[in-house]
Order: structure tokens, then sequence, then C-alpha cells
């Protein structure tokens, strides 16, 4: 079994990248695989849930010519061949892995098209509710059976029907609703809308926006007029603030420490974990270099102190939810206490990371009191090690292993393979800090060239 042993660092000063986003990973193989033309797609994140999206759009007739990889793990930069908005029907089911984006925005994908699709995926993503996305795209038109042995979860049997445009008020705040209605309403005649109660990562619509898709945003409405075609551009995927976000912890916690993320996204509705650490104490400069592909593209540079506790605002809560398990952490390195409400989505994720965070910081020695949607941290309690169980779900193993940082005796993460689902390379770089070197080769993730 895969593990990470982790014991407490005195110093972290140091400047690398982190790999490509997830979330713009996912869509950029989608939209390219959409867009009329060939697009130069560079920096994507070859982790287990891009590659499986990125398998599905192969499976409807997209063609992929690698240029670059990760040795290990897969293509970082390739050319797509994109379909003009006309996909086959893939020969078999299509596997998602553990992709909750994959799967929702797949779906929303493959609601208008004429042929049926099956999306499955494992044991983690088949616990996971999608009757969030069944409801709005049903009343588009689409007929869609959750298989699961769970109500409303996958394997999803869609079956493709022509669509209808609709008005759709989200219920939660979900990037992931809001980017599967506004997917499906490409293939309708006329306009779509999703309405969202509180402002969510808006990666689709940027996106969507630099592949020429013309995208009206009127408050928290966001509209889309069916029948256009993305064209064909090429396209960086900026590295990912949700994976910078653990090193964003180590640092801030540990006084003295200096770290530069460098060529990371600074998208504003996915820098609230930032905003977060800053308030706890941390001294966070930003720099943004690009804007070149519709997304902010900068270096972070965090100095250590002292963290103080804090309150997360409901507001808040919606763009910072994947970077909960890291801010506890944090929040147990902090002098008095973090209160952590509003976050009940949390129990539905790869696992019920609200229980996981409680028991794994209880056996560090961290005091924390668990409630229904969240959790009350009282920081300042001296961590000790422990042999943490990650239960599959990548968060909590980085989250874990960042804790162990600041732990005495050697902390152990068992199960940690499911990182590769979002994060290759994230051992490598640990080991680094855990050496403390300050040699940017000692972290860098390489990649090599694929021979034509």
């Amino acid at each position: 079994m895969s593990e990470f042993r982790v014991r407490s660092i005195r110093t972290l000063d140091a400047a690398f990248p982190v790999p490509g986003d997830k979330s713009m990973s996912h869509r950029a193989a989608m939209i390219a695989g959409l867009a009329d033309g060939v697009s130069t797609v560079r920096n994507f994140l070859p982790s287990e849930d891009c590659l499986n999206t990125l398998g599905a759009m192969q499976a409807c007739g997209v063609q992929v010519q690698v240029l670059e990889e990760m040795p290990g793990f897969g293509p970082t930069s390739m050319r797509i061949y994109g379909r003009s908005m006309k996909l086959d029907a893939p020969s078999k089911p299509i596997d998602c892995g553990n992709s909750g984006t994959g799967m929702r925005l797949l779906a929303g994908l493959f609601a208008g098209q004429s042929f049926e699709t099956e999306l499955f995926g494992d044991e983690s993503l088949s616990g996971r509710p999608m009757g969030r996305i069944t409801v709005p795209l049903g009343e588009m038109g689409a007929k869609i059976d959750c298989l699961g042995e769970k109500p409303g979860c996958a394997p999803l049997k869609i079956h493709g029907a022509r669509l209808h445009p609709i008005r759709y008020e989200l219920p939660v705040a979900s990037a992931q609703v809001k980017s599967a209605v506004l997917l499906a309403g490409m293939f309708c005649e006329g306009v779509t809308t999703a309405v969202q109660p509180a402002d969510t990562r808006d990666h689709t619509e940027r996106m969507l926006e630099s592949f020429g898709v013309k995208i009206v945003t009127e408050g928290n409405a966001i509209s889309i007029e069916g029948g256009q075609v993305p064209q064909a551009r090429d396209f960086r995927v900026p590295g990912d603030i949700s994976s910078a976000a653990f090193w964003v912890v180590a640092a801030a916690a540990l006084p003295g420490s200096r770290l530069v993320i460098k060529n990371v996204g600074l998208n504003p509705t996915r820098t609230a974990v930032l905003d977060v650490i800053e308030r706890m104490g941390a001294q966070i400069t930003r720099t943004v270099i690009s804007t070149d592909d519709g997304e902010p593209i900068g270096d972070v540079e965090i100095r250590g102190s002292q963290l103080k506790g804090t309150e997360l605002l409901r507001a808040e809560i919606p763009n910072l939810i994947d970077e909960i398990p890291v801010i506890a952490v944090a929040a147990a390195m902090a002098e008095g206490k973090t209160i952590i409400r509003n976050a009940k989505e949390l129990r539905v994720k790869e696992t019920d990371r609200i229980t996981t965070v409680v028991e794994g910081l209880r056996a560090m020695g961290g005091q924390i009191e668990e409630f229904e949607d969240g959790m009350e941290i009282t920081g300042g309690a001296p961590l000790h090690a422990a042999t943490i169980e990650s239960h599959g779900d990548h968060r909590i193993a980085m989250a874990f292993a960042i804790a162990g940082l600041f732990a005495s005796g050697e902390t152990v993460i068992r199960n940690t393979a499911c990182v590769n689902t979002s994060y290759p390379g994230f051992a490598k770089q640990l080991d680094a800090v855990l050496a403390e070197s300050k040699d940017l080769a000692d972290y860098d993730l390489p990649t090599v060239p694929v021979p034509a």
C-alpha cells in the first residue's frame, strides 16, 4: 500500500510551480474537443481524473496528438483536433474514475447528443449525488437514468435528446451544475440561463469566451445562446491554486518561511483560500503576470508567521470548499478558534470530509468539535505523529501530509495513490520540502517531448 512518511521541518525557503489546474484541464479537453479546428493545449494536468475526461472525448471521435508528457503519468501538452460540435457515439460505457467534475460536465455535454451514453466511476464517485444535474438536464428534455445502488447516483445512462433552453435557478451554489447546464445549452435552439445563488468558479464561462463563444452575465444569471461553435485556439492551463493551497498553508504556518508558487491561476473565484490564510496573519503577495488566456496567471509569495484563528464567511464557502481540509490544518496551528460552518457539501465529497478531518486532527492531538455542517477548531495544541487513513481521498491525504510537517515524530498517511487523481508529482515535491531544499530542480516536475 502506498503511503507518505512525514516529519516536522524547521524551514521552508523555496520557489516552484504546481501542476496544471484540474478544473481547467477537464474543461480544456471538452471545449477543444468540441471546437472547429486544431487547438494546442499546454500544461494540461496528467492526473487520473483529467485523463479520464480526455479519454471520454477520444471515445467520441476526438483525435489527440501528444507533444509532451510527464513520465509515468501522461500528456501535459497536446494538439486536440476538434469535432465542430459533432461527436460520435462511444462504443462502450465511459469511465469517469473518481471525478465528479468530469461526470457532471460530461453529462451536460452528452445530454444533447443523438446517441446514448453511459457514464460510470469508482466506488467513491458512485456514492456522490447526481440529482443536482439530472433535474435541470431533465427539464431541458434529456432522459437520464441513475443506475447506482444509492438513489440518484451513478452509473448514469444518458439518452441523448433534442433539448430546449431553460432558465434554471440553482438550489445550491455549484460550478459543476452551472457548467453542465451551460454545456447542454450549447446544443439548444435559443438562450439557456443558469442563475446561481452565490458566485462560483467561472472557468467554464471564461474558457468558452476564450474559444469565441459569447456568454452574457447579468448579476448571478449566466446565459448562453445555442448553436455557437467554439473556435480552436492555443490555450495554456495555469497552475492549480487548489494544489498550491497545501504549500501555502505549510509556509504560512511556519514563522520565518518564504515560499513562491510560480505561474499559478489567480482567478478571483478561486483565491478565497489566499484571503483566509492572509486574514489568519500570513503575508501574501500576488503578482499577476498574464491574462492572455482569459485567466489571470501569476506568482504568489507567502511569508510565514504565527497564525490566528478566523471564521469562514458563508459567502466564501462555495469558492474554497476544496481547500477546507488544509485550512483546518492551518487552524490547528493557529492561536484561538477557527469556525467553519455552512459547509455540509463536504459530507458528499470523495469522503465525508467533515468526519475525516475531525478524526484525523483528533488523532494528532488537535482540539476540534464536529457539527453537521462544519467544525470548530481550537488551535495551539501541539500536534503529534499519528497514522492517518486517507480513505482514498486525495485532499485528505495531502492535507494530513502538511499537518505532519508540524507534528512531533513520524506521521504516516496511508493509501496515498489517490493523490494521483489531482496532483501527480506531489510526493516528489513533498520529499524536497522534507529535505528543506532550496534547489528548484528538486521540486521540478519534468516533462519530455514525445516523438512524432
